[in-house]
């Protein structure tokens, strides 16, 4: 999944969820769907937190020079990620 690009997997993970709401799915043919969703969702979690710490912004010092600092978005200041945030699923 490491060479999938993120635009695949939600597009790939929106049909699931499609196809999951829909229902009318054997429930071994459901849970081997739900699977693969929860997969896809940590990947793409992981890869929105990939590009969150790429992202710099420029300023400008008061001397006039540029410099980069981190992206920091409202979440990340306010709440700190909890210590093993979102593996509390079962797959």
């Amino acid at each position: 999944m490491a060479e999938m690009k993120f635009e695949d997997a939600i597009e790939k993970l929106e049909k699931i969820v499609a196809e999951l709401e829909e229902g009318g799915l054997p429930l071994e043919k459901s849970l081997q769907k739900f699977e693969e969703g929860i997969k896809l969702s940590r990947f793409c979690s992981k890869k929105l937190k990939e590009a969150e710490k790429k992202i710099e912004l420029l300023t400008k010092t008061a001397e006039g020079e540029l410099e980069t600092k981190p992206f920091e978005t409202e979440r990340s200041k306010e709440e700190p990620e909890a210590e093993g945030e979102g593996k509390d699923l079962l797959f």
